[in-house]
């Protein structure tokens, strides 16, 4: 049997010896690291914005603006966490590509980390992605490969990596496991800090959205590893199968479609989706999601991406419980993305004709709760 060099037998003992360090890449690595690391040391954080609500109800609402981020979306947390798991564990390689199945946010954060340290970049997304994300996905040296049917995405991304000898990064399973949850300033720990000085600093709910499911995890094990009181909520749009997984216990529930608010909802419950570390979740129709990013942009002169109106929706709702109830104390929500990445869909009627969704119901719902404390039936 031939030994391959790589193998080395010294006799009398015959040991196999698997040497499998390069001076080359671990100087590679090591550079990499270094800077992806550089990114989070140089970058601010995030604001904490306030939703103006009536003084006399002794509840504050806030935003954790993540558009600030030099990608623009919550996403940059997620790519710089993936990109550092997988260096770290020897999946990503000079000169070979990264592969991911996204919706565009995530591809966009992590076509800037793949420039950054100069590896190829392919974002397979369904046909449907706005253009805007597709123009930062190549801005930053990235390719779209596409796919007319979102569930396909996982396989085609498998494919790629596969036919090209990169690495799928694959975000729906690793997400949840990328990011310290215990802290190292994760979104979490971010959002507590900055709630120190506010009249209610411990929020009596966190309301988060579900893509992966990676932050609505490392918000919730923070919470619980913390020992505070803080409840966290999921909100989930239309076509998307993660309120029905964790109300039925289901894991293999799946659904027919695609989510049409970019960034969040899965057609099938993702493994960085951890339900048991949930204490609600609420569906949210698609036009009550819309009608909020337009009443985000009349209350705060801020346009932002759908998702964010999603989860603005449900903290709405829970604000309203709360008055009710008599309760005072604070709400946080996410700003995920800007909205200039959605001018042709969520602020676009001509979009929201074409797609059957009349927001104007739930405009006057939004109306009527800031002016009265009381959510229409």
């Amino acid at each position: 049997m031939t030994v391959p060099q790589h193998i080395r037998t010294d006799e009398p003992m015959a040991t196999l010896d698997v040497d499998r360090s390069d001076a080359a890449y671990r100087k590679w690595l090591k550079e990499a690291v270094r800077k992806v690391q550089a990114d989070a040391n140089r970058s601010a954080d995030t604001h904490l914005l306030r939703f103006p609500l009536p003084e006399t109800w002794g509840i504050d609402l806030y935003l954790k603006d993540e558009s600030t981020h030099p990608t623009g979306s919550l996403k940059h947390r997620l790519a710089r966490s993936l990109f550092l798991y997988g260096l770290c564990n020897g999946w990503i390689r000079p000169d070979r590509p990264v592969i991911e199945a996204s919706s565009g946010s995530t591809a966009v954060s992590e076509a800037y980390f793949a420039k950054l340290i100069g590896v190829p970049f392919i974002a397979v997304m369904p046909r449907t992605t706005s253009a805007e994300k597709c123009r930062l996905i190549e801005f930053h040296g990235g390719r779209c490969h596409f796919v007319d049917d979102p569930r396909r995405m996982y396989e085609a991304s498998a494919a790629l990596a596969a036919e090209t000898g990169g690495h799928y990064m694959d975000q729906f399973t690793y997400a949840e496991r990328a990011t310290d949850w215990r802290g190292n300033n994760n979104i979490a720990e971010s959002v507590y800090r900055q709630m120190e000085l506010e009249r209610y600093p411990e929020p009596a709910w966190i309301v988060a959205t579900a893509g992966t499911g990676g932050t609505s995890a490392t918000i919730a094990r923070y919470v619980h590893y913390m020992q505070y009181d803080t409840r966290v909520c999921v909100a989930d749009p239309e076509n998307s199968c993660f309120f029905e997984g964790w109300t039925t216990g289901d894991a293999g529930v799946t659904t027919d479609r695609g989510s049409r608010i970019e960034g969040i909802g899965r057609p099938r419950m993702e493994p960085s989706f951890v339900p048991g570390a949930v204490d609600r979740m609420m569906k949210v129709p698609d036009a009550a999601s819309v009608a909020a990013v337009r009443a985000l942009e009349e209350a705060i002169g801020r346009r932002a991406g759908g998702s964010t109106g999603t989860g603005l929706w449900s903290a709405l709702k829970i604000v309203s419980e709360m008055v009710a109830a008599g309760r005072t104390g604070s709400v946080v929500t996410l700003l995920c993305d800007p909205g200039d990445r959605y001018l042709d869909k969520y602020y676009s009627d001509d979009w929201l004709a074409a797609q059957g969704l009349d927001i104007a119901p739930y405009r006057a719902a939004i109306t009527s709760l800031l002016a009265t404390g009381v959510w229409p039936d």
